[in-house]
């Protein structure tokens, strides 16, 4: 299917600060951005044991834990593309743990938008988007779709996500405009949740988690990719914006999709009990608990998904090389 939001899904090559471009989606972005003619320039923190170059801007962390930027490193960005934070599901949920998920977010998205509100009052060209990595946690788990119109949920994800948003106030507030993506499950078999799943899958060890029931939301490594240049190139777009496959689907349909997408029987079931001896509270958040989620901001905005259903999906991301 070929995208109607193209060539390039900006009209002029841009200067785009990413921080987390090391991960799942900051790989690809970094990659498709370079190659369609944009200057890709790093966000890192110098406490990492990655030093900053000249294409590189630097988050500090003084001794009290805050992170800072210099707004003078923002001079002449056009937009930045926040997705940095701590994995969700890399460990299991300590108190340590789970404080480490939320400063992750908060600490460096605030540090982000405060250096630009004050380069906005300081720099002769500053940034003009913040585009924001976020989640549909935000949700909470539940039955019904919901869209950007709901509202937030209960939780600890839920709770999270709405620090993690707020946490960018400083940026909006001087008019700065400021997109949270909230990313469903990202599907690519270079990593993330679909890359854990495939070997258990493979030797016929997967299947429904608990009642099944639970809602799956996902979205195509493409598409979250596609989603989130159409969002830096279109200025109408902002605010909260669900990046998730318009394909409601539930949990017990996606293993059942993933059985069949790599030919082996998906009807090992793993009981609720299991999953919360083995993973505890985030097993229960993560694997037990879903949401049903619509893509409404985008749909409405011409976005065309490459690839809307789950079949298809998986057809085209584990097709061999």
């Amino acid at each position: 299917m070929q995208r109607t939001d193209n060539p390039n899904h900006a009209a002029r090559p841009m200067r785009i600060a990413v921080s987390g471009s090391h991960g799942l989606v900051g790989r690809e972005l970094c990659a498709v951005l370079s190659a369609a003619g944009h200057h890709v320039v790093r966000i890192v923190r110098v406490n990492s044991g990655e030093q900053p170059t000249r294409d590189c801007i630097a988050l500090t962390i003084d001794p009290t834990g805050a992170q800072r930027a210099l707004p003078t490193e923002f001079e002449g960005i056009d937009a930045v593309v926040h997705l940095a934070g701590a994995g969700i599901a890399d460990k299991r949920w300590s108190a340590a743990r789970k404080q480490e998920i939320l400063d992750s977010r908060v600490k460096s998205t605030r540090a982000i938008a405060e250096a630009m509100a004050t380069a906005q009052r300081t720099c002769e060209r500053p940034p003009r988007a913040l585009i924001c990595a976020s989640g549909v946690g935000y949700y909470g788990p539940g039955s019904s779709v919901v869209d950007e119109s709901s509202g937030a949920g209960l939780g600890f994800l839920a709770d999270v996500v709405q620090q993690w948003e707020e946490a960018s106030r400083s940026a909006r507030d001087v008019g700065i405009r400021t997109v949270h993506l909230r990313f469903g499950v990202i599907l690519s078999k270079r990593g993330g949740a679909l890359g854990a799943m495939l070997r258990p899958f493979r030797y016929g060890l997967g299947g429904p988690i608990g009642s099944g029931e639970q809602g799956f939301p996902w979205v195509a490594i493409d598409d979250a990719i596609g989603a989130l240049r159409y969002c830096l190139a279109r200025e109408s777009i902002d605010g909260a914006v669900n990046v998730v496959a318009p394909e409601q689907v539930s949990q017990r349909a996606f293993a059942k999709e993933l059985g069949k997408a790599i030919h082996r029987p998906a009807i090992a079931r793993m009981p609720a009990f299991l999953v919360r001896i083995i993973f505890g509270e985030m097993g229960q958040a993560l694997l037990l608990e879903g949401s049903f989620v619509a893509p409404r901001v985008l749909t409405e905005h011409g976005f065309v998904f490459a690839q809307p259903t789950l079949r298809g999906a998986l057809g085209r991301i584990l097709q061999p090389a």
